[in-house]
């Protein structure tokens, strides 16, 4: 069976947690590849992790002709460039969430990859677990009646937060970007809407500038509202809710069903009945070889990965905006 061969931009700790060791579970995909700044790192890297090449630059990596696609969980500001410049190289690109810095960068992150003919995809992996889809057969079925409301929320303590990349500015730190972005997803996602305002309110955190914590409120055309919290201040939480007329749907462990053994919950209760149903799932094995299948079976519909990029950064830009404001901004 064919696999698509991945390099690896940078040995984040996203990607030795988490990534590295589901392409080792991946049907479709192997990690051949990884490329740091710092030779002597990636060596290691690879060492450890049995991947056959290092690199001591991205540049070096990209030029390797054996490699198909990359994997880029490099500090945010960096996102934009390096997709720019995978795609300019022909390799295709699981990025890792949020894309980019703002909505205005992703028009010259589309040309790049729809010009040189490579895949993009936004790491939401999130996403492709089976519990969301049974969710919105819930909320189609109209057990719960009409939607009115949906809350999100995720959140952890940050243990060392003195020197860590979630609290610079200047690479695109703080809560919203960092986690809120997923609160953002899944509400559009669930609701299938695009929200028409937004106001928000933030910790600041004097020295570094980022928000530790922030609170979203969104109205969407149809009269349904949704809240959005992110933070580093809290205990772990990975959780929406939505709510209707006749009841409410709670997804306990939303975003990181992995912490609980890929094990995702949908509970969903009304006046006279309470029951959980269990879904599981491999979410960051499923989302490589969906990626890899998409390269594969020559389908992946790059223009619609943009898209929803685009719709989720315009609403971070206006969460942003009404930071600064202390004002409803319009998305």
């Amino acid at each position: 069976m064919k696999k698509i061969r991945f390099g690896v931009l940078s040995t984040a700790g996203i990607a030795q947690k988490e990534l590295i060791p589901a392409f080792k579970r991946a049907a479709l995909a192997e990690v051949t590849a990884i490329a740091s700044r710092n030779e002597e790192k990636a060596r290691e890297i690879a060492q450890k992790n049995d991947i056959p090449k290092s690199y001591g630059s991205y540049e070096d990596l990209l030029g390797d002709p054996e490699i198909d696609a990359v994997y880029i969980p490099l500090p945010n500001h960096l996102h934009k460039e390096w997709v720019i410049k995978a795609a300019e190289k022909g390799r295709h690109i699981l990025c890792e969430k949020p894309a980019a810095l703002n909505s205005s960068e992703i028009k010259e992150m589309e040309e790049a990859c729809l010009k040189h003919d490579a895949f993009f995809m936004e790491g939401f992996m999130y996403a492709v677990h089976p519990q969301h889809a049974r969710v919105k057969e819930i909320i189609a079925s109209g057990e719960i009646g009409e939607v009115t409301n949906m809350r999100a929320a995720f959140t952890f303590f940050l243990q060392q937060p003195f020197g860590s990349i979630k609290m610079k500015k200047e690479t695109g730190g703080g809560s919203l970007y960092d986690v809120g972005c997923y609160g953002i997803h899944s509400i559009r996602t669930i609701l299938g809407a695009e929200p028409e305002t937004v106001q928000t309110h933030a910790v600041i955190d004097p020295v570094s500038g980022v928000d530790t914590s922030q609170l979203s409120h969104m109205t969407f055309p149809n009269g349904i509202t949704a809240y959005i919290e992110s933070g580093f201040h809290s205990f772990r939480r990975s959780e929406y809710e939505v709510i209707g007329t006749k009841g409410k749907i709670t997804v306990p462990r939303a975003f990181r069903p992995d912490w609980h053994g890929g094990e995702g919950l949908v509970i969903i209760e009304n006046d006279s009945v309470t029951r959980t149903e269990r879904f599981y799932a491999d979410q960051y094995k499923t989302e490589i070889d969906q990626f890899a299948a998409a390269i594969l079976e020559k389908n992946g519909d790059t223009k619609a990965q943009f898209k929803q990029s685009y719709l989720n950064l315009k609403v971070i830009d206006a969460c942003l905006k009404s930071i600064k404001t202390n004002k409803k901004e319009i998305v």
